[in-house]
């Protein structure tokens, strides 16, 4: 075991862990067992990291210690040393102790590269080094941007993917008529084809929404310290941060002309998620649309019959249900929840900073990562593998009032509808006395 000591006191840490007193204390007192912060941010802080390592670097500070740390990055960023980010998600503090955690990790990853060993903090420091000139409230934001967007461009790409599938159906469709409907209710004919275009269209806005709002998030306050108060001798390193961090992230991130703003308000992952959201709300419509046209088989729609893809009851032999559209719509539901914690934590800022930014960046990754997975899913193994039936979807046009409607330019809607009324839902009996009517017209 070693010890190490902070302004608190001391503690027992086993001999070989990569994190630190502050990590420990963080484990203990946010133990609620919920999940680790998101492997995306505690990736995009090391990044920020070796930003600012690199930038020191090149700017001719002390280049054993700031190599050594450099190094250290690549070695978290390959994912092997993961179990010693032990911090939970959800905490207080506005993100300090998955910060500092980074930080302790990298340290002693360096102290181990100097041939020291973990906690050896005279040789090379977490705060005084792998922190030197930067805080919390500028790094840890500039890090769920850069996780953000990178899950952004992934959502953007599942998008895309769906929508081509659901345009290649479409085409597949164009020539299947089928009855429309209305609030339920039988309305007039269609094709298959033009209901899975419109769902494309729909997918088609998602994605040009998730592509523009990445904008949103490029610019940064790295380099403002703890209020975004940056002070003039910081301008150089900042600088050349940025243009290092662009260089890992392929993002193109810009320093905000006013870093108080980015590090107090945190309006722009309401904008992103309500974007999100709106790809929620789109997936909900078609899935369930594809659960009202697949229902059956006898005694619902049966337009549609989806992939069965595992048995659907312990009691009733042969029954499947649609079980990737109500895995799609639960994730969909739960993004939305995500959404509404995001503009509450958001709009719960105050002053000069918002302490609840964990909650944003759990429930803003976590949409972000559920709904590109949906998005896949949904496409492979449901729209991919729909199989229309056309001859319930001719039966359920044919046994229709449909046709009634084009009757009512000529005779008047309320002759029709009279007609309508009069036939005792005999459709042979309707179509024959319309068109007696129209020929009576007609003279």
């Amino acid at each position: 075991m070693r010890t190490e000591t902070d302004a608190l006191g001391s503690m027992e840490l086993p001999e070989d862990a990569l994190y630190g007193i502050n990590s420990a204390r963080a484990r203990d007192n946010f133990c609620i067992g919920f999940k680790p912060a998101n492997a995306r941010l505690v990736r995009a802080i090391i990044k920020v990291k070796q930003a600012m390592a690199r930038a020191r670097i090149t700017l001719g500070e002390d280049l054993e210690k700031f190599g050594a740390i450099d190094q250290a990055c690549d070695k978290a960023l390959s994912g092997e040393h993961d179990s010693a980010f032990i911090v939970d998600a959800l905490q207080g503090g506005a993100g300090t102790s998955t910060h500092m955690n980074v930080n302790e990790v990298l340290a002693n990853l360096a102290l181990l590269i100097l041939g020291k060993k973990p906690g050896e903090y005279a040789f090379l420091d977490p705060l005084d080094d792998v922190n030197r000139g930067q805080s919390t409230n500028d790094v840890y934001p500039t890090a769920l941007r850069i996780a953000s967007i990178e899950l952004l461009r992934n959502l953007s790409d599942s998008a895309a993917k769906l929508q081509e599938s659901l345009q290649r159906r479409e085409n597949e469709f164009e020539c299947i008529a089928k009855l429309g409907r209305t609030e339920l209710m039988d309305a007039v004919p269609i094709t298959l084809g033009s209901e899975f275009g419109a769902y494309a269209q729909a997918i088609a806005r998602d994605r040009w929404r998730l592509y523009k709002v990445e904008e949103r998030l490029r610019l940064v306050n790295l380099g403002g310290s703890a209020v975004g108060a940056a002070r003039g001798r910081q301008a150089p390193l900042r600088a050349r941060a940025l243009e290092e961090l662009r260089s890992l992230t392929g993002i193109g991130l810009a320093g905000s002309e006013h870093p108080m703003d980015i590090t107090q308000n945190n309006d722009v992952f309401v904008e992103a998620s309500g974007l999100v959201k709106a790809h929620a709300v789109s997936l909900i419509k078609i899935a369930n649309d594809l659960r009202l046209m697949g229902s059956g088989p006898r005694g619902g729609l049966g337009e549609l019959t989806l992939a069965p893809l595992q048995a659907g009851s312990t009691i009733m032999p042969g029954k499947t249900n649609p079980v990737i559209p109500e895995m799609v719509m639960q994730i969909a539901m739960k993004a939305i929840a995500g959404d509404a914690a995001i503009t509450e934590a958001a709009s719960r800022g105050e002053l000069e900073l918002n302490a609840f930014l964990p909650l944003i960046a759990d429930a803003m990754l976590e949409n972000l990562e559920l709904l590109e997975k949906a998005d896949t899913i949904f496409r492979t193994k449901c729209i991919d593998l729909i199989m229309p039936n056309i001859d319930k979807c001719k039966e359920l046009l044919e046994g229709s009032f449909a046709f009634a409607m084009e009757y009512a330019p000529v005779l008047g809607y309320a002759t029709v509808a009279r007609a309508v009324s009069n036939c005792g839902g005999d459709v042979e009996l309707l179509r024959s006395e319309l068109v007696d009517l129209a020929k009576k017209r007609a003279k």
